[in-house]
């Protein structure tokens, strides 16, 4: 169950150390919004124990060597630790109580200010050992180190196995051997000729270029694993010979060319971490053909240095800033990489000191410890790939399972309250547009052994990917738990990122869907201006969607459409002026944040504080959202204020069309569900169409807005959302303390 107490918490945290500004005389916590801020903060229950300190750099023009973390019970010290970096993640759990801690730099006594955290009965234990234990128990794993010792080859399955993988074994022959020499599909050989180095400029030829390296550096690298893994279980030589010429295939690759760090990020990684992973699988053919294995030693090598080097620049840059969806991710590799070549690469055990403790710290960068991925539904999907193939052979060879961290529980509840079973599509963020991948999602939940996970599991239609399946346990823990699968709560609050789901019925594939978001991530890196936008879905449909498509990152259409606060149903003026966008990592503080937010079994509530977001354009930008489960219906109230007169625009986007009933009502129709939308209250407004560059191809965009018939400095919508058009009695009254608003026999207290 959602721990409301928790996420409360770790909200008044947020709006503490995040939404305030940093105290001039508080050194750990910086003035500048794209610096990593300070954690544990006030008053904030731990969700993971221990839990990880973190701080800014103490400014200077040289970095301390060192620091000390001081850590308090009861106002008695309780542990004192040093940290060569601005990070601190203690190897044992704290017992339950209240603690504070503060930091200072090895070379003065100028503490940070003291910050204040709890440990309780709903803080989990992660523990992580020093890295040089880590490092003891890698190298004292046997060959193949991310392989189990229960691991059965094929002549060895048991029945039961058999029918849990048959199928997936089936699959994973044919389309390796269809892809082999002589193969219906036989694969070419990856060559740097088809690939000039090209302009690093972003452009939609670009874009389609590197599409094109990624989906040849993919099927290569799949079919060198694929292999591998079959070689694996049958012990075939001709699976042997295919996985041992795609190794050399990808090693002769330049590391300078298209597919090196600078130009392809995404190839290069595949590149080392498949010759890495095969080369570990295949260690003892490998001993055997020491000029091969030389080859594809040199060929990691030479890809990993320069990300080392990038990762490392700037006092290892991702520690002070570490908003970076890429450099996250390459820190991942680079620990999984170290972590199976080590012994076998001299540098391997520095680059793993320097990147597993902080990968392993460092995957909630887009939230906080309760999980969920500010960056959107579709790059928190991507990220489920990233960690299938990443955190599955870590916690073999390291012992550390990242799939028990308590915000990869959270992040795994998160897909299930934002990418439920049934879902028609992606919310919040780029690529948004874009498919849901179940196999992705399915693997991802399979490895929780919770009720909750079970459920997903059992609801997401389709498998799991065959590779990643065969890289991971047997059984998998999801198909461990004895209790019955049950969803997650029908309504949810994710505080850090600033999302609110409510449903009418999780466990009911034709639900009704309300999302909100109201976030302190702002605009910045994938995210949109659209900080208290609204998503509605029903009997999987979208009836209101999020309009454009992104056909490059950046792009003019992008600009100018996709992220603008008027391609969301949210406020704007003045003829579709919105929340800034256009402000690099500025973004980060046009931001919005979750004010309020309850659920009981009848009403659901949330309210948002957009007022930042739209950069002193407006004095004020609040949104309080009421779902009426029993009635199936939304009430929205947006209250707004600005320091000059203006004309205030409430957008509403469908992907069918949008029938104006009245001035002040449509109608939405998505093939067989409908959306019955009236504006009430006082102040004179008129729906009015709206337009907006052609959809993505085969896309159907319908656009309009209830617009402020009069320009003023301040302004009140109060809009009704019926799904199923069931048209229900409604009667707004004035109050002492606000208004009253009756739908049908259930009332909302609007107050003033």
């Amino acid at each position: 169950m959602v721990d409301h107490k928790l996420f409360f918490s770790v909200a008044l945290g947020l709006a503490l150390s995040v939404m305030a500004g940093a105290s001039q005389a508080d050194w750990a916590e910086s003035k500048e919004v794209f610096i990593v801020r300070p954690a544990p903060v006030d008053r904030q229950i731990q969700a993971q124990n221990p839990p990880a300190f973190g701080w800014a750099q103490y400014p200077g023009t040289t970095a301390p060597p060192s620091y000390v973390v001081e850590v308090l019970k009861n106002g008695v010290v309780f542990a004192t630790y040093t940290a060569k970096r601005t990070f601190y993640l203690p190897t044992t759990a704290f017992g339950a109580g209240q603690y504070s801690w503060r930091v200072r730099p090895s070379t003065n006594t100028d503490w940070s200010t003291p910050r204040t955290f709890t440990i309780d009965s709903s803080s989990q234990a992660f523990e992580v050992p020093d890295n040089e234990l880590i490092r003891s128990k890698v190298l004292a794993h046997p060959r193949p180190r991310q392989q189990r010792a229960d691991f059965l080859p094929l002549s060895a399955w048991t029945p039961a196995l058999r029918t849990a993988r048959g199928a997936a074994l089936t699959r994973l022959t044919a389309q390796v051997t269809s892809l082999m020499p002589g193969g219906a599909r036989a694969l070419a050989a990856p060559s740097d000729s088809l690939w000039p180095v090209t302009s690093s400029t972003q452009s939609a030829a670009r874009t389609a270029y590197v599409t094109q390296i990624s989906q040849a550096i993919g099927s290569a690298t799949n079919q060198m694993l694929g292999a591998t893994l079959l070689y694996q279980l049958t012990r075939e030589s001709k699976y042997l010979q295919e996985a041992l010429a795609r190794g050399n295939q990808l090693a002769v690759l330049d590391p300078g060319g298209m597919t090196s760090y600078v130009n392809h990020d995404m190839a290069t990684r595949s590149i080392m971490l498949t010759l890495a992973k095969c080369s570990d699988l295949l260690s003892v053919e490998l001993s055997k053909d020491p000029q091969r294995k030389a080859l594809w030693m040199a060929a990691i090598s030479a890809r990993v240095n320069p990300m080392y080097a990038d990762l490392i620049k700037n006092n290892y840059r991702l520690d002070q800033t570490p908003f970076d969806a890429h450099g996250v991710i390459a820190l991942g590799y680079l620990a999984v990489i170290s972590t199976l070549t080590m012994g076998d690469i001299p540098a391997a055990a520095t680059w793993f000191d320097f990147s597993f403790r902080s990968y392993v710290n460092a995957v909630y960068a887009w939230s906080g410890p309760e999980g969920g991925y500010a960056n959107g539904t579709s790059y928190a999907m991507f990220n489920t790939e990233y960690a299938l193939q990443l955190w599955q052979p870590m916690a073999e060879a390291t012992g550390v399972n990242i799939f028990t961290k308590p915000w990869s529980n959270g992040f795994a509840r998160y897909l299930m309250h934002f990418l439920p079973p049934g879902a028609p599509g992606q919310v919040f963020g780029d690529q948004h547009e874009g498919d849901i991948y179940n196999f992705v999602l399915k693997g991802f939940a399979s490895r929780f052994k919770t009720p909750q996970a079970a459920w997903y599991v059992k609801n997401i239609v389709g498998e799991e990917a065959d590779l990643t399946l065969f890289q991971a346990p047997y059984p998998l823990p999801v198909e461990t738990v004895t209790a019955t699968p049950v969803p997650p709560p029908n309504a949810a609050l994710y505080p850090t990122i600033g999302w609110v789901a409510m449903h009418s019925n999780l466990a009911d594939r034709a639900r009704t869907s309300v999302y909100f978001k109201s976030s302190p991530y702002g605009s910045y890196n994938h995210g949109h201006g659209d900080q208290n936008s609204l998503v509605i879905d029903s009997g999987g449909r979208r009836l209101l969607i999020e309009a454009g498509y992104e056909d490059y990152y950046y792009s003019p259409l992008v600009m100018s459409w996709y992220r603008q606060t008027k391609s969301h149903n949210a406020i704007t003026f003045n003829n579709g002026i919105g929340q800034l966008i256009n402000d690099n990592v500025n973004n980060l503080s046009r931001n919005g944040k979750i004010t309020a937010f309850s659920t009981t079994p009848t009403l659901d509530y949330a309210a948002g504080d957009a007022t930042p977001a739209y950069g002193g354009a407006l004095t004020s930008a609040v949104r309080k959202v009421w779902y009426l489960r029993g009635q199936d219906a939304v009430v929205v109230v947006d209250r707004l204020s600005a320091p000059t007169a203006m004309s205030f625009e409430w957008n509403l986007h469908a992907a069918g069309p949008i029938a104006k009933e009245s001035a002040t009502a449509v109608k939405i129709t998505k093939i067989d569900r409908t959306l019955c939308i009236t504006s009430l209250g006082g102040e004179a407004n008129s729906y009015q169409l709206r337009s907006g560059p052609p959809p993505a191809p085969g896309k159907t965009e319908d656009h309009g807005a209830f617009v402020k018939t009069n320009v003023a400095q301040t302004g009140e919508f109060i809009v009704l959302l019926d799904v199923g058009c069931k048209r229900p009695k409604t009667t707004l009254t004035t109050t002492a303390t606000g208004k009253q608003l009756m739908v049908g026999a259930q009332a909302i207290m609007i107050p003033n």
